[in-house]
C-alpha cells in the first residue's frame, strides 16, 4: 500500500455507503468485483467523484496516507480509482435519493 499511497494525491475523495451528519460515523461506500474482491472506491478529485457517482452521492475526504488504517478497519482488497459507476448502482438515485437528502 505504500507504494500505491506514493502515487496518490494527497487527500482522495470515498464515496460514502449513506449520508450522515457526522464524519465519524461515515462509512465508506465497498463494492464486490465480478471475481469476489472487496473494492474501495476512491477518487482523486471532487468533481472526478461527482463525474463518475452522481451528485446526490455521499462522500468523505481523507489523507490519502490514512489508506492503510481504513485497510485495517473494513478489510477491502483492493484500490480503486476514478472509476465510473452506471446510473442503476449509484447512491442517491431512486429511493436512496430520498435518503440521502
Amino acid at each position: 500500500m505504500n507504494d500505491a499511497a506514493s502515487m496518490l494525491p494527497p487527500y482522495v475523495y470515498l464515496p460514502c455507503a449513506e449520508s450522515v451528519s457526522d464524519p465519524v460515523d461515515a462509512v465508506p461506500d465497498l463494492r464486490f468485483l465480478s471475481d469476489g474482491r472487496i473494492a474501495l472506491l476512491a477518487y482523486t478529485a471532487l468533481d472526478r467523484l461527482v463525474s463518475c457517482c452522481g451528485a446526490a452521492q455521499p462522500w468523505l475526504v481523507v489523507p490519502a496516507h490514512l489508506l492503510s488504517r481504513f485497510r485495517e478497519v473494513y478489510s477491502w482488497d483492493v484500490l480503486v480509482l476514478d472509476i465510473e459507476i452506471p446510473e442503476h448502482e449509484r447512491r442517491g438515485t431512486g429511493i436512496d435519493r430520498a435518503a440521502t437528502r
